[in-house]
């Protein structure tokens, strides 16, 4: 069952996000990025108050996504990757990405903190953070 709703369009820009994003750190980077674009969805906290549907958390600015700024972003949702992001939009959790609602790649190790948000854990190239419960609690 979807935890955020989704439409034929929505469920392309995110799967096309998260190839573009972390294809490099394979299904599960892929996945993890996918959590994170989804749990920004579902909350209504810090600097996601008004992010209600993939293509607003897809296209946020300021905050969004570097990968959007790209031509990679903008090729055609391949069949492997809809698969995937259907099943984060269907809720499907992976760690350290579980209520991560940032991540960013680093040159090297990631910091204790981004933006006063405490670092959950990296997967291979990318560090996650995540809020507080008390900061966000839908994100728990």
């Amino acid at each position: 069952m979807a935890v955020i709703k989704s439409t034929t369009k929505g469920l392309n820009l995110l799967a096309r996000l998260m190839r573009a994003e972390a294809e490099g750190d394979g299904k599960l980077g892929m996945l993890m990025v996918g959590n994170t674009g989804v749990n920004r969805v579902r909350v209504e906290c810090l600097d996601f108050t008004d992010i209600n549907t993939i293509q607003r958390m897809v296209f946020q600015s300021p905050g969004g996504f570097e990968s959007t700024q790209k031509g990679y972003f903008y090729q055609r949702a391949r069949e492997k990757d809809k698969n995937l992001a259907r099943k984060v939009i269907n809720g499907k959790r992976y760690h350290p990405a579980t209520n991560s609602l940032w991540f960013f790649r680093p040159e090297g190790a990631c910091p204790a903190q981004w933006f006063n948000q405490a670092n959950v854990g990296r997967f291979k190239s990318h560090c996650f953070f995540a809020p507080t419960a008390t900061d966000c609690p839908k994100a728990y």
